[in-house]
């Protein structure tokens, strides 16, 4: 359909051009005295046949130039795409008016050649200025209608407007499988964004050889429709991505410096990543870290003594949630439920380990 619309749009062109240029050029090879020639729509019907003709072997080159053209302006984003012709059709006005004061001098080659190039510049540097400044453009015009809103309203809280707050998940966040459980409590705000190409390697995941990645590959999409089935608020998949970008992590970085986002994650790498680039990170673990109960040194619990230790004379026991109790001279308890008394806490970056000894009454 677009080859056959493509030959019919040179047809029109080609009686268009036979019209233009075909009368000059009887009058180069002395064929003016032709009556046939002198006839308009000869040189129309003459000028369509040619191009027509030469629409076959050049039809399906613009058919692949147009297609290329939309997949490159369908992976652009509606807002730029419009911020870019905005600021094309602000380029190419000032250019006019340029144009319109340099036609005023008549110098020959300056009033003609001139504002051609000056059309071509400044549309192009008006295209990228609009692109490029979207983000300040976008905050300018949103200040300018709060501000209108607060002064025309009669309370001063209605000018305020809410904004919404985007939260990037990562493929690591996405198959630990706790994000569905804490989107399902409320505690989680605002619209939960997938990347294109987190989808893309978390389906490379699943579709993995080995068993390990391709369970983990398949639980992550699992989740993915159980956060999309059960949360209250949506889950979006945006086709923004950086194609001179090969790893995931800076991607999903440079993507969040673009939507003013946060980026949920499990992983240690991205949240330093992050800090580096000055982009909020919301860690998992630091959450479940956060929300563990808090012990005091001198509390004392009932613990099972499951193993020994690493040091001389230690035991290993648990809390319900995960966390380590190391207890000092606990190793002749192994498999006894006993109380201790906590010595100290400490916190690293892959948990909370509680160090503690058995009460001096069963010690003894």
């Amino acid at each position: 359909m677009l080859k056959r619309v493509i030959q019919i749009a040179f047809l029109f062109i080609g009686g268009a051009l036979g019209f233009v240029f075909l009368p000059p050029l009887y009058e180069l090879i002395n064929l003016s005295s032709n009556p046939w020639l002198n006839n308009p729509y000869v040189s129309v019907t003459l000028g369509a046949i040619l191009l027509f003709l030469l629409s076959f072997s050049l039809s399906d080159y613009f058919v692949k130039l147009i297609v290329w053209m939309e997949g490159v302006l369908f992976k652009i984003p509606a807002v730029d795409l419009f911020f870019g012709t905005l600021g094309l059709i602000v380029g190419l006005i000032v250019a006019f008016l340029i144009g319109f004061a340099i036609e005023r001098i008549q110098i020959p080659i300056v009033t003609e050649v001139l504002p051609i190039l000056m059309s071509i510049i400044l549309g192009y540097l008006g295209f990228r200025v609009g692109f490029t400044k979207r983000d300040e453009l976008t905050q300018m015009f949103s200040k300018s209608s709060t501000s209108g809103k607060k002064k025309g309203s009669d309370s001063g809280i209605s000018g305020v407007e809410s904004k919404v707050l985007y939260k990037l998940l990562d493929t690591s966040v996405i198959i630990d499988g706790r994000i569905a459980d804490i989107s399902s409590t409320g505690f989680i705000e605002g619209v939960l964004i997938v990347p294109q190409f987190v989808l893309t390697e978390l389906q490379h995941i699943a579709d993995s050889s080995d068993t390990l990645k391709r369970t983990r590959g398949r639980r992550g999409l699992d989740i993915l429709k159980k956060l999309q089935d059960e949360r209250a608020t949506t889950v979006q998949i945006t086709e923004e991505d950086f194609e001179d970008v090969h790893e995931v992590d800076l991607k999903l970085v440079r993507l969040a410096k673009k939507m003013e986002a946060q980026i949920l994650t499990n992983d240690f790498n991205l949240n330093k990543v992050c800090e580096l680039h000055h982009v909020q990170v919301l860690n998992i673990n630091d959450l479940a870290n956060a929300v563990k109960p808090v012990v005091i040194p001198g509390e004392d619990m009932q613990v099972l003594v499951i193993k020994d230790g690493k040091e001389h004379n230690q035991g290993v026991a648990y809390l319900d949630d995960g966390t380590m109790i190391v207890v000092e001279g606990g190793r002749g308890y192994i498999g006894q439920s006993i109380m201790v008394t906590v010595t100290s806490v400490l916190q690293t970056s892959a948990g909370r380990m509680i160090f503690a000894k058995p009460k001096d009454e069963q010690a003894a």
